[in-house]
């Protein structure tokens, strides 16, 4: 017995155990193509909705939704990206496109110079108040009204530790915002 040999073969076997991948169980194999089925045939439903009652995708909606519920019906270009959870470049091209339909503005921002402001104008708040009822209505016929008071409490807490897990806190961490 060479026990140099043993432990240097011990470390080969735990390198090899660590580089193989944790293949997913059955049950979360079906979990997960689950999810990415159902998310992908709610967020189709709810963009051809908003397309269709209200000429917008599902993104604009949520950004009008977002600038809403803001004082002033205002927020900072970087931080309206932080709470979209999109690049800064997808905000932009977005919120050119809410411009040229007269339901959001900027504004330049008077403590910084490259800093911009997207402001909810009036017709983007008739537009939200317009639109939101059918929307709500599509949420709740496409996902609410089909889950338990129970079911739906989980799906929340689910989502809640899924997005918190996600979000790293470190400096330099890659989030789309940052992009």
């Amino acid at each position: 017995m060479n026990p140099a040999s043993d432990m240097a073969n011990d470390m080969v076997t735990d390198t090899a155990a660590a580089q193989e991948p944790r293949w997913l169980t059955d049950e979360e194999q079906r979990t997960w193509l689950a999810y990415v089925h159902a998310t992908t045939l709610l967020e189709d439903h709810l963009d051809r909705q908003l397309q269709r009652d209200a000429g917008m995708p599902h993104l604009y909606y949520h950004l009008l939704v977002v600038l809403s519920a803001q004082p002033q019906r205002r927020l900072r270009m970087t931080e309206l990206a932080m709470k979209t959870k999109i690049t800064r470049s997808r905000l932009s091209h977005a919120v050119a496109r809410l411009e040229k339909n007269g339901w959001v503005r900027r504004e330049d921002c008077p403590s910084d110079k490259r800093g911009q402001f997207a402001v909810l104008t009036d017709g983007g708040q008739e537009m939200l108040d317009k639109s939101a009822p059918e929307h709500v209505a599509a949420v709740r016929q496409a996902l609410f009204d089909r889950l338990s008071p129970g079911q739906q409490k989980a799906l929340g807490e689910i989502m809640e530790i899924v997005a918190e897990g996600l979000q790293p806190k470190e400096v330099g961490a890659d989030l789309p915002w940052l992009r």
